[in-house]
């Protein structure tokens, strides 16, 4: 989340919401005459200028986002869009996605109750064919969990849903999880309940953790080292906290790994930027980029992308996307080659195919992915 100012996510409750049910939208606006934001009233820039392609993207330097929302993009891209061309959350992966490069993403459902509309997603990337036919031969995965602003409304059925989606053979670990002290949408004690409990199925399952913490490091080192094995697999989302608990969770924990978004290239957030500089200190034993990408779409479009050639064109002069998605990515890659330390060998160099083709690497380690 973006500094000290991010708005809370919304949390849609019905799949209604969701816009997957939509009947045919009208004819899109051109792009002189592009949408406004539903919320600030800014121009967007129009969804014929959504595909991004960046040209350090290949096979062996893809795109793997291990956590985007896609229900609430495609919510936000419908919200804001209404006359918009993509019906479905499926068709708007295929027309952006794949051209895009995206090999993989890790689908985040986080709220309470569950949404039932998760296995209609799960359930249609079953087989290679349907991710073929229907994702466009995007790798759809997915992590459960509870957010924890809607920690208040975890109950025993609620666990129960969590813990039958578990076994599904897309799902690869549990969360959002967390605390959130910022918002403290729900009561703290609740948030440490909830978080604690939800650690207990998680690590009873053997499943991949997907951690929240905001302005909450303390508690969040304490009930991570009470109750996860020191080698199991973490992921800490987002990551805008301290350096120095950063760097505490990758000693403590070899199997951990910090999440990138966005975020990093707002010129109000500097810790993010620090935390993977930090990595390689001469300091420490064996320097190691411990990160994995993410977009946390639809949040956290990256400052730099309106580099894109597509957004420097004057139907996109002076307007802004509405939405983050997975085809952004390689931008936040990007900003990070440019803070690593640049050898003299040319194996030791930073540059985006790189860090895109290492944190392809540890999305494979961190989920089996």
């Amino acid at each position: 989340m973006p500094g000290k100012k991010n708005k809370t996510k919304m949390i849609p409750m019905a799949p209604e919401a969701l816009g997957f049910r939509s009947g045919a939208p009208s004819a899109s606006a051109s792009p002189s005459n592009a949408p406004v934001h539903k919320k600030t009233g800014a121009p967007l820039i129009h969804e014929s200028l959504f595909r991004l392609i960046h040209p350090a993207v290949s096979p062996a330097s893809p795109i793997v986002d291990t956590h985007t929302h896609l229900a609430l993009t495609f919510q936000s891209y419908r919200r804001n869009y209404p006359a918009g061309r993509f019906e479905t959350a499926q068709e708007f992966v295929r027309a952006l996605y794949a051209p895009a490069g995206v090999e993989a993403m890790v689908d985040v459902w986080m709220e309470a109750p569950v949404l039932r509309i998760w296995r209609e997603f799960a359930d249609s990337a079953l087989t290679a064919e349907q991710r073929r036919d229907i994702w466009g031969g995007v790798e759809y995965w997915f992590v459960m969990g509870v957010h924890p602003h809607n920690a208040k409304f975890y109950t025993d059925a609620v666990e129960a849903d969590i813990i039958g989606a578990m076994s599904h053979p897309r799902c690869v670990g549990w969360g959002e999880m967390g605390l959130d002290y910022h918002y403290d949408t729900s009561p703290r004690p609740v948030q440490r309940a909830v978080f604690e409990r939800q650690l207990r199925c998680a690590v009873r399952l053997n499943k991949p953790l997907t951690i929240h913490s905001r302005e909450a490091d303390d508690d969040t080192e304490r009930i991570l080292k009470n109750l996860v094995p020191r080698d199991h697999k973490i992921h800490v989302h987002c990551f805008t906290n301290d350096p120095a608990f950063a760097q505490r969770l990758l000693d403590w924990f070899p199997n951990l790994f910090i999440g990138i978004t966005g975020v990093i290239t707002f010129s109000s957030n500097k810790d993010t930027s620090t935390t993977v500089r930090n990595m390689f200190k001469p300091s420490i034993a064996e320097p190691r980029l411990r990160i994995v990408l993410e977009t946390d779409a639809p949040y956290m479009v990256p400052s730099t992308v309106y580099s894109a050639p597509s957004l420097t064109t004057p139907e996109a002069k002076g307007k802004k996307l509405a939405l983050s998605h997975c085809g952004v990515l390689p931008w936040t890659a990007d900003f990070i080659a440019g803070l690593l330390p640049q050898g003299n060998e040319e194996n030791e160099r930073w540059d985006t195919a790189r860090v895109l083709s290492l944190a392809r690497e540890n999305a494979r380690a961190m989920y089996g992915v």
